[in-house]
């Protein structure tokens, strides 16, 4: 089921919110190797990451998801994909590159946290149902 363009609207505004005040994290563990090959693959630091995140708009959703992990049975995971204009690092030339992004917004005591499970390249393309 699509949830309505306000809900995430509002999802997105809380995320911007979070991101705006340092309280995100991008996963770059061993587990998350394609978000290492985008940073590797591309001039793009820390700085063009949270720009790139705060660039994302509600047009750019795509889906709502279950979290898959059985130690997060009641998680939801928020996927967008976003078109970014990126320099490969090794050829120096600019290229449009489609990114997959795909968030996990926790509430917590202190208040709400964002975790960036996926950032890189999109492997198939995505829908969007509110462009």
């Amino acid at each position: 089921m699509i949830p309505l363009r306000c809900d995430i609207d509002s999802y997105v505004k809380d995320m911007k919110a979070d991101v705006e005040d340092w309280r995100y994290r991008i996963e770059r563990n061993e587990n998350r190797r394609d978000n290492n090959q985008l940073f590797e693959d591309y001039v793009i630091d820390e700085a063009k990451a949270r720009e790139i995140l705060l660039s994302i708009e509600t047009k750019d959703f795509s889906s709502v998801v279950n979290n898959v992990n059985p130690r997060y049975p009641n998680e939801r995971l928020y996927i967008f994909g976003k078109d970014v204009l990126l320099v490969e690092k090794y050829s120096e030339s600019e290229k449009v590159v489609p990114l997959y992004i795909k968030f996990n917004k926790l509430e917590m005591k202190s208040g709400s946290f964002v975790i960036v499970v996926s950032f890189h390249e999109q492997k198939r393309p995505l829908t969007y149902p509110f462009r």
